[in-house]
């Protein structure tokens, strides 16, 4: 009996042990089977950290290759707030060095989470303060930020990037694709205590991006920025502009718009400052846009330099208008109206055109159409074609009133006369090019067409030397160097319509030297206070960009020295 309760026992702990091993076997199968990849997952969390490793951001430069963004290798601190036991100590000690709102660090430090950002790519300085504390819970990682040397500098055509090095604006946005490069990664070993070993398991190195050269000139860019700053502060004007371009080429070597800003400290600016009005901003042009009917009307052999054209004595009733010039004039020379900048001259010479003609000439000036500039934010202009045209239309167009004009439109129509008749598509980028220097994409010039003939080219060109040596544009005048140029003073338009009294766009337009163009630049600014003529704000810093400029370019002194902060 007893041997045989023993034996019953026996089994029934067998049996026991013998289900509990199936069940273990059981598990492991089931582990092993269908549990594997979800255990090899968490482990491979605790033990190995996927690194983005960042490329380096391509640089941005002039057409000397003077660096004019970069990126810098710089500390961001970051938190394992589940790491850090005594967290209001920790925001204490934070709090003086990082200048964060003491609400900011907290809500930061007090989520239950492995890994928050506190602050990004700090000052070498902060960095080392934060280092000295030791403190456990916080660590650092490399990333890059984008330094801009020159600080306010071609600010609206180099644009910026955001913390992420993205582009945001400028040439920065618009070539991100060339300059971001591509991430790679890396999977690092971390010990027990999930500190990262320097031991990486696989990797994947990241592409560097292409750097930008700017046809730009540094030099060229500082003298434009210097004396636009001085007209813009000195005439308290709304905005000003200005383009100097190689009118062979169509190359941009410098171009600057104010208000501007300050590319290191870009966080707080509005958006009315970072537009690049150059390309995107519309205008009536006032009287230099004469210089499409003084062009058309030679190239037609419409009038001579030497026609009487009898100007009414400063009025003219016409279409339904009065139409007035500044000055009162009687008969004037075909070149005298240029020079002397007679609305009435310039209407009547028109009328000999006819709108079809003056039309089509306005048009192959480069006016009412991008250029394909190859930063974004290119606008057409605005010309009307002649079936909507009225009857004072033929009145109005003549001297740069019903039409909108950019500031690049001018710069490309001025040069088209200094370079002997041709359009040239303007532009300001000159290369992409890989960190050993390699050309991958070079601009070159292009023709867009050919808008008047050399001998109508050299003939408005002596014109226009006129309107420096002998007209309105006396204040335009370079020393050392023969100028020709046109001067505009455009009433702005009201609210309800009508012409301002009192608002206007001051302007200039030239090249220099005559003989031999090397540069031609634009001015333009709007609405100055005091005096709003072209020949007055506008022609002073014709002349003194270009006598720096051409200086510069010519090697005949120390070139100028630009700062940087």
């Amino acid at each position: 009996m007893y041997i045989s309760n023993y034996r019953r026992r026996n089994k029934a702990v067998f049996l026991v042990f013998f289900i509990f091993l199936l069940l273990c076997v059981g598990r492991l199968f089931f582990i092993q089977f269908f549990r594997s990849a979800y255990l090899t997952s968490i482990a491979n969390k605790q033990h190995n950290q996927l690194v983005e490793l960042e490329p380096r951001r391509g640089a941005i430069y002039d057409c000397n290759l003077k660096t004019q963004a970069f990126n810098m290798s710089l500390d961001s601190l970051y938190a394992v707030p589940n790491s850090i036991k005594d967290k209001e100590y920790v925001i204490n000690k934070l709090l003086p060095i990082l200048g964060l709102e003491r609400v900011y660090l907290e809500d930061r430090l007090y989520r239950k989470k492995a890994f928050i950002w506190i602050a990004r790519k700090l000052t070498p300085e902060k960095s080392e303060e934060i280092k000295k504390l030791n403190i456990k819970g916080l660590g650092f990682m490399k990333e890059t930020k984008r330094i801009y040397p020159n600080s306010y500098l071609a600010s609206h055509v180099i644009g910026f990037s955001g913390m992420d090095n993205i582009g945001l604006e400028g040439s920065e946005r618009d070539f991100n694709k060339y300059l971001s490069g591509t991430a790679g990664w890396a999977i690092f070993l971390r010990d027990a205590r999930l500190k990262k070993l320097d031991i990486w398991e696989k990797m994947v190195l990241p592409i560097d991006g292409l750097d930008l050269v700017l046809t730009v000139d540094e030099v060229i860019q500082y003298i434009a920025e210097r004396e636009l700053e001085k007209a813009f502060k000195n005439s308290r004007a709304k905005s000003a502009s200005i383009i100097v371009m190689d009118p062979h080429t169509g190359r941009i070597l410098a171009m600057a718009s104010r208000p501007t800003y300050d590319l290191n400290s870009h966080s707080r600016v509005n958006k009315d400052s970072m537009r690049n009005r150059s390309i995107c901003d519309l205008f009536e042009p006032g009287s230099v846009f004469k210089i499409v009917t003084a062009a058309a009307a030679l190239e037609e052999k419409k009038v001579t330099e030497d026609a009487i054209i009898f100007c009414e004595n400063g009025a003219y009733k016409i279409g339904g208008r009065i139409l007035h010039d500044y000055h009162p004039y009687g008969k004037l020379t075909f070149r005298q109206v240029i020079e002397e900048s007679s609305n009435i001259g310039t209407v009547k010479v028109a009328m000999l055109l006819g709108p079809d003609t003056l039309y089509r000439y306005v048009k192959g000036f480069g006016f009412g159409a991008k250029l394909g500039f190859d930063l974004s934010g290119e606008i057409s202009g605005m010309v009307s074609p002649v079936k909507q045209w009225s009857k004072t239309s033929i009145t109005a167009i003549p001297m740069g009133q019903e039409v909108g004009v950019t500031v690049l439109q001018l710069a490309s129509a001025i040069s088209a006369i200094a370079n002997g008749g041709q359009l040239m598509k303007p532009y300001i980028i000159d290369s992409i090019r890989d960190n050993q220097g390699q050309i991958i994409k070079q601009n070159k010039p292009t023709l867009i067409r050919k808008v008047i003939s050399v001998d109508t080219a050299m003939r408005i060109k002596k014109i226009l030397t006129g309107v420096i040596e002998e007209g309105t544009g006396k204040m335009a005048k370079v020393p050392g160097f023969s100028a020709a140029g046109k001067t505009g003073t455009a009433q702005k338009i009201e609210e309800n319509g009508r012409y301002s009294d009192s608002k206007f766009v001051a302007s200039f337009i030239g090249f220099a030297p005559v003989e031999d163009p090397i540069l031609t630049i634009v001015v333009t600014v709007d609405e100055p206070h005091g005096s709003h003529f072209g020949g007055v704000i506008a022609a002073p810093v014709f002349q003194r960009v270009a006598a720096d400029a051409i200086r510069y370019i010519k090697g005949n002194e120390t070139p100028v020295e630009v700062s940087r902060q």
